[in-house]
């Protein structure tokens, strides 16, 4: 039962989002406005990348060259953060379980050959870094130094979805390196039927989600608040 919960759910989100995509994909990634230019909607990007990166160089980069690094983020959306971090980093792969997004992703990334937005079925890295690589020695398997995600578990509504997707980041994060991502911390229930409002976190179960998952939670923001923000390093 469990299993075929979450097919449905994914099935859910990626109708859900495709249509939101299809008919404002800009107004559903930022809600500040409805409508966005393209400076205005790469704008925004930029000032995440200035209040989460920027401000936190020391835990993201650990001292290495932006330039050197290879970073992941989960749920790219039309692509403003991916644009922003390609400007800074030096390899940045991008996954979205929306077609429509990230053809307005890979749009919004044109020119920037270090940049990488693939469609992924919404719960796993695997089509970024298959398991079987690491298994068999075949090709290369792709290992990140950074991985980041914002305003994106907060729409998922599933607990065991928001958990699989930290427990791959673990699988393809480097050791010592951090996955800093938001998840929603209000105590609201799960939006099942919409894909809109996710599970939410209180601080006890952000810790053991860490625990469990390999990770160091050593810093958390905002608990009990929409934007709950928790660095997770890997052991």
């Amino acid at each position: 039962m469990a299993g075929f919960q979450i097919t449905r759910q994914l099935m859910r989100m990626r109708r859900d989002w495709n249509r939101r995509a299809r008919e404002n994909a800009r107004h559903y990634v930022v809600t500040g406005q409805h409508e966005w230019t393209d400076e205005e909607f790469f704008q925004s990007g930029q000032i995440t990348l200035e209040e989460e990166i920027l401000n936190d160089l020391p835990n993201v980069c650990q001292g290495r060259d932006p330039k050197d690094m290879r970073v992941l983020e989960i749920g790219c959306g039309a692509g403003r953060v991916t644009r922003a971090f390609a400007g800074f980093f030096g390899e940045v792969y991008a996954v979205d379980i929306s077609r429509e997004m990230v053809r307005q992703a890979r749009k919004a990334i044109a020119g920037f050959a270090n940049a990488h937005v693939i469609r992924n079925n919404g719960k796993d890295l695997s089509a970024v870094a298959p398991h079987w690589w690491g298994r068999w020695g075949i090709g290369e398997r792709l290992e990140f130094d950074f991985a980041f995600s914002v305003i994106v578990f907060q729409h998922i509504p599933s607990r065991e979805i928001i958990e699989n997707y930290v427990r791959e980041v673990h699988r393809v994060l480097r050791p010592g390196g951090l996955f800093k991502f938001q998840v929603q911390g209000s105590p609201v229930e799960g939006d099942d039927e919409h894909s809109w409002v996710g599970e939410s976190f209180t601080e006890r179960q952000a810790r053991e989600m860490a625990e469990r998952c390999g990770f160091e939670l050593r810093y958390e923001y905002g608990a009990g608040d929409q934007y709950y923000w928790l660095w997770y390093f890997k052991r």
